[in-house]
């Protein structure tokens, strides 16, 4: 089996991979104070829930956007399985054609998810990774990565916004009921939602006037479930994109 592992700012998701399926997938609290042991134990009990043991675990391989964090999850599962994990960065292949101003910068998770989705669907493809931070990544024909857009994610704005306005609540994203919200919580999450579906439907559409020619939109990241419905734009949501990502660039790359 092959663990694949995601560090993201929020998430760490831990894989199980054996013959291009996922056996499982499972998520911990990312956290930057943790050492490498306390890491070795998490991850061991979190492959424990679904019978995995260190013996079932015959390679691995880790993406991360937290360098604070990667050593120590790095070690933590080198002492838990006994294998050096193949880390995404410089080096490996990838079948990416990255033309941006310092390619080294592009983050692998961003990577990780246009390999996957390169592997579905044709390009010209917009890739919307919807996490910590709202991604968009425009990939052209011959898997030329021409760039993208960063903005703050969903759950980034919303926090700010209860924490800086002393007299609005925390609330659920539950679909609201309709656009113009008749209470406090309502009209925050028809802002909120609403608010970051048309957006995502207006960058799609100046994105595509740039390039002078339509593309296929898809979707992935755990808020993707929650905004994408309410988009005008036809998006494909795709819910394991970094894991399959992470098991193509790890069979590119297996000597």
């Amino acid at each position: 089996m092959l663990l694949a592992i995601d560090i993201g700012n929020t998430n760490i998701v831990l894989g199980g991979l054996k013959d291009d399926k996922i056996l499982f997938e499972a998520r911990i609290a990312t956290d930057r104070i943790m050492t490498s042991d306390q890491y070795a134990a998490e991850i061991k009990n979190m492959l424990g829930l679904f019978g995995v043991s260190a013996a079932d675990v015959e390679d691995c391989i880790i993406s991360s956007v937290v360098p604070p964090v990667f050593n120590s999850v790095q070690t933590g599962v080198w002492k838990f399985t006994g294998k050096q994990p193949m880390v995404v960065g410089p080096g490996l292949k990838t079948g990416l054609n990255i033309h941006m101003d310092i390619p080294s910068q592009v983050g692998s998770d961003l990577i990780v998810a246009a390999v996957a989705a390169l592997a579905e669907y044709a390009a010209p493809l917009v890739l919307i990774d919807m996490g910590t931070a709202t991604t968009i990544q425009v990939i052209e024909p011959d898997n030329v990565f021409v760039g993208g857009l960063v903005f703050p994610g969903v759950m980034v704005s919303l926090d700010s916004l209860t924490r800086n306005a002393a007299q609005l609540p925390g609330i659920s994203l539950d679909k609201p009921k309709q656009v113009i919200g008749k209470n406090t919580v309502d009209c925050m999450r028809g802002g909120i939602m609403y608010g970051t579906a048309a957006m995502l439907d207006g960058v799609i559409d100046r994105v595509e006037e740039e390039l002078g020619h339509k593309t296929t939109v898809v979707a992935t990241g755990g808020l993707a479930q929650f905004i994408i419905p309410l988009c005008k734009r036809e998006i494909t949501y795709e819910r394991d994109l970094l894991l399959k990502g992470l098991n193509i660039i790890y069979k590119k790359n297996k000597k």
